[in-house]
């Protein structure tokens, strides 16, 4: 009896295992999306990254941080429908050249509050990231933006430039320029229309397991009403700024992919020439996920313009 106990014991604990690891896996298949972030947020725990929220406005804000706590300090702010986390493959090169790199997830999105009286127009937004700023003692900052957070970024510049040492724009929103695309594609409803945003964010965009689509239509479908309030908004073009832009004085980095279909290049030789202090980069190959997919020739060149 002595020796079958432990044999025992031994095919419980592995039966045990296999009904978790099954049950992982039929949960994984369910809710996919929900498995995935829950997985960035360990890779990011395990990293050292930082993880924490603040009051803004009444609103609780998240954010992520890294690089050493005495650094020069470093903003960026993410696009429409997007996250802190878009900016993963970009933020270590800031932070392991000795930046601090502060990343917050804009009102509405990634793991910040998301109020039904919020408007989410670029403006309200602008507001939240000078609140944001303040709340954490940010004085003056190196500032990013990429697609809708560029918007954001430069109107942040042009009314608070003395918050605003240098200015980065990725892949920008905020000029008067009609989109050439359906914006529609932003709240996709099918997986013909998921398809059709997957590729019109990157030329270098892969298939997406069925499973894994039908989980992010129907986390689209339970969010999507944020994306639609900002899109409205954005669409009136009423917080433009082709007449800001000329107003800056600080330096400006314009990043931007050459094949970029939602910002097209066009829009960064417009912004060009509106800053005439700005710098223009094009990276050949890249859409308007530049940052994620480019970072390789991307990082460096922002770690030089950071650090002049």
């Amino acid at each position: 009896m002595t020796t079958s106990r432990p044999k025992h014991l031994i095919k419980r604990t592995l039966w045990s295992l296999l009904a978790l690891a099954l049950l992982a896996g039929i949960g994984f298949y369910l809710r996919p999306v929900s498995y995935l972030n829950a997985w960035t947020y360990l890779q990011e725990d395990l990293s050292g990254i930082e993880s924490s929220s603040v009051q803004v406005a009444g609103h609780r804000v998240h954010y992520l941080a890294e690089g050493p706590a005495n650094g020069p300090v470093v903003v960026l702010v993410h696009g429409l429908g997007a996250s802190a986390e878009h900016w993963s493959n970009l933020a270590p090169y800031l932070a392991q050249s000795g930046f601090r790199v502060y990343i917050p997830d804009l009102i509405g999105y990634g793991r910040s509050e998301q109020p039904a009286d919020f408007s989410y127009s670029v403006r309200d937004e602008a507001a939240v990231v000078v609140g944001f700023m303040d709340t954490l003692g940010l004085k003056q900052v190196e500032l990013g933006g990429w697609s809708m957070g560029g918007w954001i970024a430069a109107l942040v510049a042009a009314e608070h430039p003395e918050r605003v040492s240098r200015l980065m724009l990725f892949d920008s929103a905020g000029l008067d320029v009609p989109p050439t695309f359906d914006t529609s594609l932003f709240i996709p409803s099918t997986t013909v229309q998921l398809d059709q945003l997957k590729d019109l964010l990157s030329p270098q965009s892969q298939p997406i397991p069925a499973f894994i689509a039908r989980d992010m239509l129907r986390d689209f479908r339970l969010n999507g009403w944020v994306v639609q309030r900002a899109l409205a908004t954005m669409l009136t073009a009423q917080d433009v700024v082709d007449n800001l832009l000329p107003q800056l004085k600080m330096p400006v980095l314009l990043v931007w992919g050459s094949l970029d279909r939602v910002t097209p290049l066009s829009d960064g030789d417009i912004m060009h020439r509106l800053i005439p202090q700005s710098q223009l980069d094009v990276f050949a190959g890249c859409g308007h996920m530049a940052p994620i997919e480019c970072s390789a020739e991307v990082g460096p060149k922002v770690v030089a313009f950071a650090r002049e």
